[in-house]
């Protein structure tokens, strides 16, 4: 009979200890931005090397979650002269809080590396620009602005 006890209660040692560590889990994602920080597989996805700017109207804007387990993001498809383009912008929770906006039917220039998310391409943008105004989203390196710190070059 104590060996049952014991069993049960290293069982129940164990739910409590995970209950009490997934708050921490979870607050140490929010602190790198829900996937969205330097450390994440998504933002080391963004090449110097594949950087191009892009001119044309935004066709939609909504969210995205990029890669599973990421915060809600931005993402918009520009329409080119040549093909729709899904761009995308960064965190939700940051773009939210800029005094620039992006809406359908405006015209907008993009900078950012084309790659590929899942199979598909995309621009992970680095700069915005429309009506003389620039939102700058990552460095040349692609490192976010929201991560708030830089690598020494």
């Amino acid at each position: 009979m104590s060996q049952t006890r014991a069993i049960a209660a290293a069982a129940v040692l164990a739910v409590v200890t995970a209950l009490a560590a997934a708050p921490a889990e979870a607050q140490w994602r929010r602190r790198d931005g829900g996937g969205w920080g330097m450390s994440g597989a998504y933002a080391r996805s963004f090449n110097p090397k594949t950087v191009e700017t892009l001119e044309g109207e935004v066709a939609k804007v909504e969210p995205v979650s990029p890669r599973r387990g990421m915060s809600p993001g931005l993402h918009l498809t520009l329409k080119t002269a040549k093909e729709e383009v899904p761009v995308h912008l960064g965190p939700q929770w940051f773009l939210e809080r800029q005094e620039f906006s992006v809406e359908p039917k405006e015209r907008l220039s993009v900078t950012g590396s084309r790659v590929m998310i899942d199979g598909k391409a995309a621009v992970i943008a680095s700069e915005l620009r429309k009506d003389g105004m620039t939102l700058v989203l990552r460095d040349a390196q692609g490192y976010p602005v929201w991560s708030g710190w830089r690598r020494n070059p």
